[in-house]
């Protein structure tokens, strides 16, 4: 079973090693990462290290959020002109209601704070994604929504997070999964924003979203029963079902997974379960090394790089698996391709 295809025409982002989805880009292109001391310190003593953006005022809390996002949709917007931005939905990514230390106001206030940014009310069908990681999918399938019932032609996608505040980092530090000289199996935090317009396919070259694919898996970093990937295999087998290939027929893997043994764990699992054909390499990108943990930025932001390899012709091909997932159990697989009419 084939999906109703759309296209991602524009991309921006923001992170600790770029101010824009180009620099960011080549930056990781490049393994350039940019860990800087935090004025928290963890359990041990030690200083607590994280990818910080660089703005250009020490703005914090919701308001950071709120002009990181401003930044990425005005660039995704940019070559739109300026009196249809208020007829563009928006979809915004923000962490899972249950992650330790959120904010409050990330379901309404942030998004009236980023239309304050912007200089406009956004179109009525927007609307705040609360899934962390796993966020990215399901804006993807509601924005296919809005453009096959012919809502919307255009979509932006935005995601703006943060995990370098002392509620977060500490229970993160407590549960022993940040990443310290004491603790290898653990993820450095981070911060950024990323934002992707979503068009109906054109005929130009483009990357396409061909497939979705979602499960939940049982087995969630913070319980005992054994992982066995099934989760993650099941939304992986959906999304490419979707997209009417199989997994060996894609090039490589790009993926949210930032250092934690649990989750390179469950892909390997369920590369083992869904794998049936011998591939002699299919790499796996996960550009946290570079960015750090960015939460429900991590999905958009890997989406913004595999456009720019595949626009680039420095990726290992042009049919690609984007795999995520969050701590609450929610997985989500996409099947993306790079191609014209």
């Amino acid at each position: 079973m084939t999906a109703e295809i759309v296209s991602i025409n524009r991309t921006a982002m923001v992170t600790s090693v770029g101010l824009t989805a180009a620099a960011s880009c080549a930056a990781i292109r490049a393994k350039v990462t940019n860990p800087m001391q935090t004025r928290f310190i963890d359990a041990t003593g030690e200083w607590i290290m994280a990818h910080a953006v660089e703005l250009e005022n020490s703005w914090v809390g919701r308001t950071r959020l709120a002009k990181m996002a401003g930044i990425v949709i005005k660039d995704c917007l940019a070559e739109m002109p300026r009196e249809q931005w208020a007829s563009i939905p928006v979809l915004l990514c923000v962490a899972e209601r249950d992650r330790p230390g959120r904010l409050d106001g990330l379901d309404d206030a942030l998004f009236d704070e980023i239309q304050t940014e912007l200089g406009l009310e956004a179109a009525p069908q927007s609307l705040v994604i609360p899934h962390g990681r796993a966020s990215v999918g399901t804006a993807l399938l509601h924005a296919r929504r809005l453009i096959a019932d012919g809502i919307a032609s255009d979509v932006v996608i935005a995601a703006s997070d943060s995990l370098l505040n002392w509620q977060t980092l500490s229970a993160y530090d407590r549960s022993e999964r940040l990443l310290t000289p004491t603790n290898s199996n653990g993820f450095m935090p981070g911060e950024g924003a990323a934002a992707v317009l979503v068009s109906a396919a054109r005929k130009e070259p483009t990357l396409r979203v061909c497939g979705l694919g979602f499960a939940m898996e049982p087995a969630t970093i913070d319980r005992e029963e054994p992982l066995l990937g099934e989760g993650l295999a099941n939304a992986i087998k959906n999304a490419l079902k979707e997209a009417g290939c199989a997994l060996h027929d894609l090039d490589y893997r790009i993926t949210d997974i930032s250092g934690e043994q649990y989750y390179f764990k469950e892909a390997a699992l369920a590369l083992a379960r869904v794998l049936r054909q011998t591939k002699e390499t299919f790499a796996m990108w996960h550009p946290a090394e570079c960015i750090g943990e960015t939460g429900a930025t991590s999905g958009i932001a890997a989406l913004v790089i595999t456009e720019a390899a595949c626009r680039k012709s420095y990726s290992p091909g042009n049919a690609i698996l984007c795999h995520v997932a969050n701590d609450g159990g929610q997985r989500g697989a996409i099947v993306l391709r790079y191609a014209a009419n």
